[in-house]
């Protein structure tokens, strides 16, 4: 059998080096990608967390609260208050609408 010549080896270590020399490189590329999407990440974090106080800070001025289970509740509260509203309304047009067309009819009738 016969001995792989010093230059065969050489080339066999050449395109090894080579090829680890390009997954270096591309795994350089991918860190650098990554670690430039961990800081994009942590500033969005940044500025949602500012986001959330600032508009906690808003509620608990406007409803005394910013928990969101008290929230729901109060949500709740007010759209039952605002139905009842509308029927009162309702009702309050149905009968300016009865009572105009009762004096319609009584003055349609003279």
């Amino acid at each position: 059998m016969a001995k792989p010549t010093i230059k065969a080896e050489a080339g066999v270590a050449n395109g090894r080096d080579a090829a680890l020399e390009r997954e270096l490189s591309q795994l350089k590329q991918s860190y650098e990608r990554l670690k430039e999407e961990k800081v994009r990440t942590e500033q969005n974090l940044a500025n949602l967390e500012q986001q959330l106080r600032e508009l906690e800070a808003e509620a608990v001025s406007a409803y005394g609260t910013s928990d969101p289970v008290s929230l729901d509740r109060l949500l709740a509260e007010k759209r039952a208050e605002n139905e009842q509203l509308v029927t009162s309304y309702r009702e309050h047009i149905q009968s300016v609408q009865s009572g105009l067309d009762a004096v319609e009819l009584g003055e349609g009738g003279v």
